[in-house]
């Protein structure tokens, strides 16, 4: 049932659920790999993958304008290319790519919370913390689900001052020899670098599952997409710029895992490293609770297509709680056997490959939608452009990692194409969801 006009969501309410969604713990979790790979040139890789993810928001915020369902991206793929193994591979690599999201969240809250345990501990605990506030959120999803979502807008504000005044008070201690094109990595390294933690910035699609609920959809959807993704890159941007400006490369590197609580050392002291690290242990708390039903969710609603076991459509106290367990279970698994970079480098090609997939549904349906076409053929070809730069850095520095991305673009396929070869079950084309 449709909401009254008086409870639907406005500007301000949508625009937030997209900040949320990105600041949700990326920035907390990549940052210091982004320093990694590319020294002073952090901000820049930012602002590049900030880009790739603006130019696809206008894909998105056609689509959801003029297909307004909670199924989102799903639906989107389904619209344009129809039922079949292809689109349905699709849809189940993104349920692969919010695991993997998860992975990474629940990697960083264990990482931030091992950082208060001794030296020789730290890994005993991170590991402990990875799986506690996985089952911990799971379980809390399953006996009541609003326990924490009450509480969402109040944590996505609170993480957004406590950014803007780690940015606010460092931007004082900036050294500029560090930020200058010298101490930078070389062109490709920062095209790559962006693209590696490009995941950091995904959750704008979010948006588009809000979109049967918004006041006036055509003028606030836009807009919302627009200025939450505009926000984003212009916040990590100063916050990338504040660390490597007031912070060495070598230490940042060395405290990879919890790079922003030590960036907060030289302007903040040891109360500012306390203070940031609470903000990522709440901030990726909150995102594994997002998350974690959001994926249970999504399995449901893609098996509802037909493109998943219909086991996965059934419910009990009104939760999808098979898909929730076994996004659970696959969540504690990578999280606790596979390393931030993989992790990363997993999560930001899935979705670069789904979102140039989307974008070329804006495109098969730009009349319909009435888009201008080529913005979308351009987000597509950034997309791919990007994907090609993660998979060559890849390819020379980690070529083990390739096996990473091969396994989960191959296990969506073998999926779902061994999914419709045992069962022969017809997939369902749901106009609205």
């Amino acid at each position: 049932m449709s909401k009254s006009r008086k409870e639907k969501l406005s500007y301000w309410e949508v625009t937030s659920i997209g900040i949320g969604g990105m600041v949700g713990g990326g920035i907390f979790a990549v940052l210091g790999l982004s320093v990694q790979l590319t020294s002073g040139g952090a901000p820049v890789a930012f602002l590049i993958a900030g880009i790739v993810a603006l130019v696809t928001s206008y894909s998105y915020a056609r689509l959801s304008v003029t297909y307004p369902s909670q199924g989102g991206t799903v639906a989107f793929l389904d619209r344009a290319f129809g039922p079949g193994v292809l689109t349905g591979s699709i849809n189940i690599l993104l349920w692969i790519s919010y695991i993997v999201m998860l992975s990474l969240y629940a990697y960083a809250f264990g990482s931030y919370g091992a950082s208060f345990f001794p030296p020789g501990s730290q890994l005993f605990w991170k590991h402990i913390l990875i799986t506690a506030s996985v089952v911990a959120i799971t379980a809390l999803n399953l006996l009541n689900t609003r326990l924490i979502g009450e509480a969402e807008d109040w944590i996505v504000l609170l993480k957004v001052v406590i950014l803007l005044l780690f940015i606010a008070v460092g931007v004082w201690g900036i050294d500029s020899t560090r930020l200058e094109p010298s101490a930078w990595s070389s062109p490709l390294d920062l095209i790559a670098g962006g693209m590696i933690i490009f995941l950091a910035y995904e959750g704008f699609e979010l948006i588009a599952n809000t979109a049967q609920d918004v006041q006036d959809p055509a003028k606030i959807l836009p807009r919302a997409f627009f200025s939450s993704v505009g926000f984003v890159i212009v916040l990590y941007v100063l916050v990338a710029t504040v660390t490597v400006g007031t912070l060495p490369v070598e230490k940042i590197v060395h405290a990879k895992d919890y790079a922003l609580a030590e960036a907060a050392r030289p302007s903040l002291g040891h109360t500012g490293f306390i203070l940031i690290a609470f903000a990522a242990m709440l901030s990726t708390a909150s995102a594994i609770n997002a998350t974690v039903y959001g994926a249970a969710r999504l399995s449901y609603v893609i098996a509802k297509d037909g493109e998943l076991p219909a086991i996965l459509e059934r419910k009990a106290w009104g939760k999808p709680i098979e898909g929730l367990l076994i996004t659970t279970g696959a969540t504690v698994l990578l999280a606790n056997l596979v390393d931030l970079s993989s992790i990363s480098t997993m999560g930001s090609a899935g979705f670069l490959l789904i979102f140039a997939a989307v974008n070329a549904a804006n495109v098969a349906l730009a009349d319909d939608t009435q888009s201008r076409r080529w913005i979308s053929l351009v987000g597509a070809g950034l997309c791919l452009g990007a994907l090609g730069s993660l998979i060559w850095q890849t390819a020379v520095n980690s070529p083990g990692q390739l096996w990473f991305l091969l396994v989960m673009v191959a296990a969506a396929f073998s999926i779902e194409a061994t999914f419709r070869l045992f069962t022969g079950r017809k997939m369902n084309l749901s106009k609205a969801r």
